[in-house]
């Protein structure tokens, strides 16, 4: 039985594991920890991105808006709009795309300026996260240092996934968007890692120090379903990774029959 060997798996690995799957053409479902909470590392990017669409969608905002990168605007870690000259001029359907595919936190912080936290916030309630909680914007240390964490569980990722993946958040139009920008994944090495290469995963990944987090919908000829890996407190970040790959290896060996 999958839940059992899953769980036999997590027994002898160090760290704390969670895992929320469901099988979205039987309904199937297995949830190890799925409640319990995680520092969300860049899933809660998600939301973020789900908010800018609602806003889109309510005529606030248009994907073709554009923000003039500034000195003010450029936050470390991953991303790739720190390494380009200032005055770069994005829409924000580029800013998405980049928060999504590459991580980018520069992106991600411009978006929370322009969309605002309690909104944000608000987004994740809508959308039956009840563990997701955006408390301070990314690579802010002084706000991490007071206790200020971003978190959200296994389950909350799975419910955002479910909804994107039947058109029902925000809406069909913004859903589809979502899910083929989450396609485009750039960031990999951890649902895929051993997956074949020509598997189709629209995912979201996450990671901080000894923390590794992906989230995403398999497609399979058969089945599609839904695979959310949360770790912490692994010796090593690679821990992490191959906690996820090995997991994620037993699930599409299950399924894809």
């Amino acid at each position: 039985m999958l839940e059992n060997e899953i769980k036999n798996f997590i027994s002898n690995e160090k760290g704390r594991i969670s895992v929320a799957v469901k099988n979205l053409k039987t309904g199937e479902t297995i949830k190890i920890n799925e409640n319990e909470v995680f520092p969300s590392a860049s899933t809660i990017k998600l939301v973020i991105m789900s908010e800018l669409l609602k806003n889109v969608k309510e005529g606030r905002l248009k994907l073709k808006d554009t923000v003039e990168i500034t000195k003010e605007d450029i936050t470390g870690g991953d991303g790739i709009i720190k390494e380009l000259n200032l005055n770069h001029k994005f829409t924000l359907e580029e800013l998405m795309t980049l928060m999504i595919i590459i991580s980018d936190n520069t992106a991600t912080n411009i978006l929370i300026n322009l969309l605002g936290i309690d909104k944000i916030n608000a987004m994740a309630e809508s959308l039956n996260m009840k563990n997701t909680k955006l408390q301070r914007k990314m690579m802010d240390l002084e706000a991490a240092k007071e206790g200020k964490e971003n978190k959200t569980t296994a389950e909350d990722l799975a419910n955002i996934l479910e909804l994107i993946y039947t058109g029902k958040n925000i809406s069909e139009e913004y859903s589809l968007m979502m899910l083929n920008i989450l396609k485009r994944q750039q960031v990999k090495g951890r649902l895929d890692l051993y997956l074949p290469e020509e598997v189709t995963i629209a995912h979201k990944t996450g990671d901080l120090d000894k923390l590794e987090h992906d989230v995403g919908i398999v497609f399979l000829k058969d089945s599609d379903y839904i695979i959310c890996v949360l770790t912490k407190d692994t010796d090593t970040n690679k821990d992490g990774r191959e906690i996820i790959g090995k997991i994620s290896k037993m699930v599409y060996d299950e399924f894809n029959i």
